[in-house]
């Protein structure tokens, strides 16, 4: 299980996107994170043409398939479609891995007995 920004735990940080403009911006080695896909396709096409590293939030079970169909490093899930989205990705075998975005650290361990790929803290995400 990835366990993204916790204070114990060197990991990857998040830059919030919605332009390709806003990339510039952005600290180098930063996983990109797209929060509407209906209003950001071209910013995807961009970021997977070019190979950035990039993260898709996804509301429903259709926008996690297009994060995995897109080629996302990961799916960041609300935590009621956490079960049905992980069941999915290892139905589907997905490269696109299943994270939860946690407010405490107790709340690795339910992720951990779920399955779920990962968990991030907003801390992660600037």
């Amino acid at each position: 299980m990835k366990i993204i920004g916790h204070p114990w735990v060197e990991s990857e940080s998040f830059a919030q996107v919605d332009a390709v403009e806003k990339i510039i911006s952005t600290p180098t080695g930063s996983v990109l994170l797209i929060s509407d896909i209906s209003r950001s396709i071209n910013l995807l096409h961009y970021c997977e043409s070019q190979g950035l590293p990039f993260a898709l939030r996804a509301m429903d079970i259709k926008t996690a398939l297009f994060a995995h169909a897109l080629h996302a490093r990961y799916v960041i899930v609300k935590k009621e479609m956490a079960g049905v989205i992980q069941g999915l990705a290892q139905n589907y075998l997905f490269d696109t891995q299943v994270i939860v975005e946690i407010e405490h650290e107790d709340e690795i361990e339910e992720y951990a007995r779920m399955g779920i790929d990962g968990v991030i803290f907003p801390s992660a995400i600037k």
